[in-house]
């Protein structure tokens, strides 16, 4: 994969930011988050960089900002204003996996939403969803926003329990293709990730 892969999720706290670090890693990629909201512990480039990605290959983030709470939000109650020009995409040598913030609809601006960044970058996106109860409903209404704005989808990737009814449901109604799943992992290290990504994942997908 030489063309940068972006990494949306159905919602937040669905393990997008682990999905992210295990397929970086696994690719040999650079990472980037343009926007991090929310700063305790490091945020996500911390925890990526713990999860098996060189600090050497994660990208500095166009905006940080401490409040943990939507970009546009964050960057309203720190007196920042958010310039989507600064949001362009780095040129690096090789692949690069971009993560964005929550899930596809979420506000990077009052004007912009992440969403519309996508469409901007015109590069595919893989979809993070939950198995959870209600995934049908984010996963599909996901998929019809990014549709909408004519957002390539290079698939969608689930993590949690196996839920073998909703995740065929989601890939019939939805169009789209089964990358694989992630399960939970106890514990969470970058050898258990890099392992569990090698057993549920073909790289060639993501190409």
């Amino acid at each position: 994969m030489k063309r940068p892969v972006i990494v949306t999720g159905t919602d937040t706290d669905i393990g997008k930011t682990v999905f992210a670090a295990g397929l970086a890693a696994a690719l040999g990629a650079h990472y980037w988050k343009p926007v991090q909201a929310g700063t305790e512990g490091g945020g996500d480039a911390h925890r990526v960089a713990a999860l098996g990605v060189p600090e050497s290959r994660i990208l500095p983030e166009a905006y940080r900002l401490d409040t943990p709470c939507s970009p546009h939000r964050a960057a309203e109650l720190e007196g920042i204003e958010i310039a989507v020009e600064r949001l362009e995409v780095p040129r690096v040598e090789g692949p690069l996996v971009i993560e964005g913030a929550g899930g596809a609809l979420v506000p990077v601006t009052r004007q912009v939403l992440y969403a519309d960044l996508f469409a901007r970058w015109a590069y595919p996106v893989v979809v993070v969803a939950s198995t959870r109860l209600g995934t049908i409903n984010h996963s599909l209404m996901t998929l019809e926003a990014l549709r909408a704005r004519q957002v390539g989808v290079l698939g969608i990737a689930f993590v949690g329990e196996a839920n073998d009814d909703s995740e065929r449901t989601i890939c019939e109604i939805g169009g789209v293709r089964r990358l694989g799943r992630l399960p939970w992992l106890e514990p969470l290290s970058a050898e258990s990730l890099a392992q569990a990504f090698r057993d549920n994942f073909e790289l060639r997908d993501f190409a």
